[in-house]
């Protein structure tokens, strides 16, 4: 299949306006060099600054600069889908705006996807700028990712990815998720997944914009994805099976009180009423839970066969691409 473009390099960014001209330079630079056929497509998330101004600018300086301007600030997973959308290269490079990521890995992040045939290739940060407080969480929700996914990567996070056409295409990232396409990819198939140390620069301008809370975030973006990946097409088969098992538990404890009132009888000759037992109650409670976990499994069965909406993100403005 030929495609327009050997390289598409997607950069999500939100108030960069004094790294973005020199971003630009560096990753042309780098092409340049090794006789790429690329497009840039920035993707402004509601930037504050003038970051769109900057943006407009470099498309109008060069027809292989893009830009996408969202409305309001919607997060880096939209700006990424957003970006996987309009690409068109046979290998899509994905890097944050801040001078971070190197344009100087691209190359080889090529090289591993087109000729070593991987499907996508994280970057890892072995070496890291930043302060404790980042890099400690960021170590934590590594391991937790690891373990509930089975992906041998150590850095989820690292905004310098390489993807095949292919996998961009085929996958949807919203939430706090981008820094889950990993586990999104393995559960669409996509299982070659490798990884590439990466050179970390110190940030040159402006700061962070990424608070503690996106941890919890995205820690719950983890379990989120790790349910969705599994069950999505078969919610039934999640809510039933505990559905079941949590009903006919309550129903064989309630049996079992039922039979011990009819033939057990204490010394004195009273019989214990089967409502003065609390095991009662619990399992009065697993039966109605049981009734309830499968009736959601059978309508979010009936709503996962149903439904076709995607998520739809209001683009105030594009520059070097084609308005639709």
């Amino acid at each position: 299949m030929q495609y327009p473009y050997d390289i598409s390099v997607v950069v999500p960014l939100l108030n960069e306006e004094e790294s973005l001209p020199e971003l630009v330079r560096w990753i042309k630079r780098v092409m340049h060099a090794h006789s790429f056929t690329y497009e840039i497509i920035l993707v402004d998330d509601g930037s504050t600054d003038r970051s769109w101004d900057v943006i407009t600018e470099l498309s109008a300086e060069d027809n292989t600069v893009k830009g996408i301007s969202f409305n309001r600030n919607y997060g880096k997973s939209a700006a990424l889908n957003e970006g996987f959308k309009r690409c068109s290269g046979e290998v899509v490079i994905t890097m944050d705006a801040d001078l971070q990521d190197s344009p100087e890995e691209i190359p080889a992040l090529y090289d591993m996807i087109k000729h070593q045939r991987f499907d996508l290739v994280s970057g890892w940060k072995q070496k890291r700028f930043d302060p404790v407080s980042k890099t400690i969480p960021t170590k934590l929700f590594n391991a937790a990712t690891r373990g509930l996914s089975g992906i041998k990567l150590h850095d989820f996070n690292c905004g310098l990815k390489a993807y095949r056409q292919l996998l961009v295409k085929s996958i949807e990232v919203h939430g706090e998720m981008h820094r889950y396409i990993p586990v999104i990819a393995k559960w669409h198939g996509f299982t070659r997944i490798g990884e590439k140390v990466v050179q970390h620069q110190e940030r040159k301008y402006g700061t962070t914009k990424f608070g503690l809370e996106r941890f919890v975030y995205g820690f719950l973006d983890l379990l989120s994805i790790t349910f969705v990946s599994r069950f999505k097409k078969r919610p039934m088969h999640f809510f039933g099976t505990f559905g079941t098992l949590s009903f006919f538990v309550g129903l064989g404890i309630t049996l079992w009180l039922i039979i011990q009132k009819v033939f057990s009888l204490y010394p004195d000759g009273r019989v214990r009423d089967v409502v003065d037992q609390p095991l009662f109650y619990l399992s009065l409670v697993a039966v109605i839970l049981g009734v309830q976990l499968f009736l959601a499994g059978f309508l979010a069965e009936m709503i996962s066969m149903t439904s076709s909406k995607k998520n739809e993100y209001l683009i105030r403005d594009r520059a070097g691409l084609i308005k639709k």
